[in-house]
């Protein structure tokens, strides 16, 4: 990376920090938990969202370009890994992708990165298919 690259504010500062980035996972949990749109992610994810708040919350800091919190407590991401105890298809995609683009918009995340981040997480979440 070269100086130009770590003078450039991360997606981690362009959306305000850790207590914003903490503010989207909670909405995005609490969209999934309340809202019957997202019905079929919510059952995937058992009785508890509080493991789940947590660790995204740590992963997204360390994505995002902020402190590499999951890395630090859990090692390696392993994200596909980590999720293949869990069924997911086009539909379980399909909502975890509304369910986040609903919770950027409502929790004002700027416009001018919302495209980037959807595509990322689009990408990733895709990849997380297993069925």
């Amino acid at each position: 990376m070269d100086a130009q690259d770590r003078d450039s504010p991360t997606p981690y500062d362009r959306i305000g920090g850790g207590d914003n980035v903490r503010g989207l996972v909670e909405r995005f949990y609490d969209l999934m938990d309340l809202d019957p749109a997202y019905a079929r992610l919510r059952h995937v994810h058992g009785a508890s969202l509080e493991g789940a708040r947590e660790k995204l919350y740590l992963f997204l800091s360390g994505w995002l370009g902020g402190p590499p919190l999951y890395v630090e407590r859990f090692g390696h991401p392993m994200l596909r890994a980590r999720h293949l105890p869990f069924a997911i298809g086009d539909e379980e995609r399909d909502q975890w992708m509304a369910c986040m683009i609903q919770a950027m918009e409502e929790t004002e995340v700027p416009q001018e990165i919302r495209g980037p981040l959807q595509g990322a997480f689009r990408k990733t979440a895709d990849w997380m298919r297993n069925r």
